[in-house]
């Protein structure tokens, strides 16, 4: 067998290869492009094209013609079973006659389907943005239609969220059976559940998409601490709209990380995200979430037992759900129970459930 995936640079996609590689540790992985740390995580196994020695470093991940001229062109002869792990062009590969490709899918391609308004807004060029608008804007077309042709490709389609089987649905007309990723929660077995908390947390990468200014908003208007972690473009922005209970933690460790979880009355999620890693690290500290009612969420947060739910992606909305909140309402010992569906080794087991069940429907 023979794993493929998009690139390999650091993220929850990269879990998801990393979970492959210790079930399946003779497979090779090809990808585009990978980074030193990738390759030796991976124990030399990484298999990469003319791209990983591509000049002009950070923008491999934005040329999509170079990369579908690469796994299109992937030989794979030899190989019984494919995997690819695909958010992107991974999934678009040629299998041999009688070999089976399963496509564990993180997303219908962002830029082409259900965010190429926010792509649009905020292309990542920085003095370029003009231009990528404008490439993107012009390309966008054929480039829906190759990656519909290539999500037709693959045997069997998985899906890292019931969010993300309904967008295959909707985007590419095809079934999908939901595995969620693997998070390793390890980290937070040592969280002392009966600590002392108060206040809000919000953060990870502040970029726009992942709405963070609703939390900022929210709690200044309200007068309520909020904690936020991690760094991004859009901070300086969020800086602005901050009130004096808003703290800045910039980038932290692991265990800072752990630390502020742990130290929090509840996670605030108010982005719609493909599945939402972070959150399912705020129950493993044992920390309800506060979310907006879409996305990923839907298959973890149970509302009054993990969290609760708002609506409308609005600050008045996140509002009354922080005036609702209730945390004595919420057991620490049931929401870290609640995760082990997400473990690795849930993953792996059901992962090679589907497996076997293919490999059988082949006989």
């Amino acid at each position: 067998m023979a794993i493929v995936h998009d690139w390999l640079v650091g993220g929850g996609a990269e879990r998801v290869v990393e979970a492959l590689h210790r079930m399946y540790p003779n497979a090779p992985i090809y990808t585009s492009f990978a980074t030193p740390e990738w390759c030796e995580r991976l124990d030399g196994k990484v298999v990469t094209g003319f791209l990983q020695y591509w000049p002009f470093g950070r923008l491999r991940k934005f040329i999509p013609f170079l990369r579908i001229w690469w796994f299109t062109r992937l030989k794979l002869t030899g190989y019984d079973l494919i995997i690819s792990s695909s958010g992107a062009e991974a999934k678009g590969v040629r299998t041999p006659k009688g070999a089976i490709h399963i496509n564990y899918c993180h997303a219908p391609t962002h830029y082409y389907w259900s965010r190429y308004n926010e792509y649009m807004d905020h292309p990542g060029f920085g003095v370029f943005d003009p231009l990528a608008r404008l490439g993107l804007k012009l390309l966008v077309s054929p480039l829906r239609r190759w990656d519909y042709k290539a999500a037709q490709r693959p045997d069997y389609m998985i899906a890292n969220s019931s969010h993300i089987a309904a967008e295959i649905k909707r985007y590419y007309g095809r079934d999908a059976k939901v595995i969620n990723p693997p998070v390793d929660t390890t980290r937070f077995d040592a969280v002392n559940f009966n600590a002392e908390r108060h206040g809000f947390l919000s953060g990870g990468r502040l970029t726009p998409y992942k709405r963070n200014d609703l939390a900022v908003i929210a709690c200044t208007k309200l007068g309520l601490p909020l904690r936020v972690f991690g760094d991004g473009p859009d901070r300086p922005r969020l800086e602005k709209l901050a009130g004096p209970t808003v703290t800045f933690l910039g980038r932290l460790s692991d265990e800072a990380v752990v630390n502020e979880f742990a130290s929090a009355n509840a996670f605030i999620f108010p982005l719609l995200d493909d599945f939402g890693v972070v959150s399912i690290e705020a129950l493993a500290a044992g920390t309800p979430v506060i979310a907006y009612q879409a996305g990923g969420s839907l298959d973890y947060i149970q509302p009054g037992v993990t969290g609760i739910f708002f609506t409308e992606q609005t600050p008045e909305s996140l509002e009354g759900a922080l005036k609702s909140f209730d945390p004595t309402q919420f057991s620490h010992a049931t929401i870290t129970e609640s995760i082990q569906a997400f473990s690795p080794e849930a993953f792996e087991r059901r992962i090679k459930e589907f497996i076997n069940t293919v490999l059988t429907k082949k006989q």
